[in-house]
């Protein structure tokens, strides 16, 4: 887990302390936005009190600046329009404090990660002095929070980057347009005079040569930042299906476990509105990152160039599909179990939810549910019928249906009509 995720999580004297360690000669802005090319740079590999280490302090203040302004760079639109002056305006402020000693821009960096580091691992073993299953619960469910934290940030930026992506695309096309347009200019010249060809032709060409290569480099870019996109598209991808096992292997799997056991006399199992809150921001980021994919897609459509994004965006869709499908099918669950011991001519009721139906507006379109009962004498589906359901709205959660049951007593001949498939018995 990244230390500013989890530096984002501290409070009250910790948080005081950590904002301490900023100010004009770093500023948190900078450490917020390059937080995790900051985390992976050697800083703790450079030696301070050796002068010959001055040239590495260089390049990672060069570094630092590159990545600053590039993330300027990305930001476009109206709400990106003052983050892109704030962030060059950084990046300028840095390179004239520390060009003349990049040693201390090492010292100060170093300082700062080391008391981070400190005061999260501080925070994170302070409640651990005493271990008991209701902290380490807590802790897991800090880190499944600090997890979809930066799964918004990453999604934030790659969102960032489709913009600027287009953008860049757009101007592309409309120079591309600008080319057919002297080319028709140099089919016209036959038409001119000898003298007006001449007075001409080396002007245009000229311009014609110079837009050539630049769109030449302009496609060259376009299909590296594409394939870069894509790239960090997989990268978010692995993350949420590491997020989506951990919810529903670990955490949804035990509520299950704990229905069970209340079956049988245990505790209850408790509500399901925090997994419910989980399940949702995974469909939603899911949902944006599929937005985004298709997006692209459709930028791949408007401007072919060869390479390997096609094969990458295929595949990014197929992830995302069985991602998606996963998360749909292991939420839809009973939420309310019928008894253990059925009466007959005695009603009984089963509710069903579906943990994501509020993302995906299934009470728009309410699905068809069927339920199978399976008796003791026979572990074959006897009594298959499609239930009357009727909506519940609750106040925090997408509309699940539940439905209402009647046993009766089977008959031998009705078994025998079922088991030949000529009737089928009524529930």
């Amino acid at each position: 887990m990244a230390v500013w995720i989890q530096a984002q999580q501290l409070q009250g004297d910790a948080l005081r302390q950590m904002q301490a360690l900023y100010g004009q000669h770093f500023p948190i802005e900078v450490r917020h936005y390059l937080s995790q090319w900051i985390e992976s740079q050697p800083w703790d590999s450079i030696d301070m009190d050796n002068p010959q280490e001055g040239a590495k302090a260089t390049q990672l203040l060069e570094g630092l600046i590159q990545e600053l302004q590039k993330k300027a760079e990305h930001q476009v639109g109206e709400d990106g329009f003052l983050l892109k002056i704030k962030l060059g305006h950084y990046a300028t402020q840095l390179q004239n404090t520390y060009e003349r000693c990049p040693m201390e821009l090492v010292r100060c960096i170093r300082h700062i990660l080391y008391h981070e580091q400190r005061l999260v691992r501080e925070a994170t073993d302070s409640p651990s002095q005493v271990s008991s299953p209701a902290d380490a619960l807590s802790q897991k469910h800090l880190q499944i929070n600090q997890t979809f934290e930066e799964l918004r940030l990453v999604t934030q930026d790659t969102e960032n980057q489709l913009k600027k992506l287009q953008q860049t695309q757009e101007y592309f096309i409309i120079q591309y347009q600008e080319s057919l347009r002297l080319q028709a200019q140099f089919t016209q010249l036959s038409q001119l005079t000898p003298q007006e060809r001449m007075a001409r032709e080396p002007t245009l060409q000229q311009k014609k040569a110079s837009l050539e290569a630049w769109l030449h480099r302009e496609a060259q870019t376009l299909q590296q930042y594409r394939v870069e996109l894509a790239e960090k598209h997989q990268q978010t991808l692995a993350l949420l299906r590491k997020q989506q096992t951990i919810i529903l292997d670990d955490e949804l799997i035990q509520w299950k476990r704990r229905q069970q056991l209340a079956g049988n006399g245990g505790p209850p199992e408790g509500p399901l509105d925090g997994l419910q809150a989980w399940c949702e921001k995974l469909a939603e980021i899911i949902c944006q990152n599929r937005q985004q994919v298709r997006r692209a897609e459709h930028l791949c459509q408007q401007l072919p160039i060869p390479g390997p994004i096609e094969e990458m965006l295929a595949e990014l869709n197929s992830t995302i599909t069985d991602i998606i499908s996963a998360l749909v099918t292991s939420t839809f669950i009973i939420e309310k179990q019928p008894p253990q011991v059925l009466k007959t001519q005695t009603k009984f009721a089963a509710t069903v939810r579906l943990l994501v139906g509020g993302k995906l507006n299934v009470h728009m379109n309410p699905p068809q549910v069927k339920a199978t009962i399976i008796s003791e004498q026979q572990a074959k589906a006897l009594l298959k019928n499609e239930s009357t359901r009727k909506y519940v709205t609750p106040v925090s959660s997408p509309p699940p249906p539940y439905c209402m049951w009647q046993g009766r007593r089977v008959t031998l001949a009705e078994k025998a009509a079922s088991t030949k498939g000529r009737n089928k018995p009524s529930v």
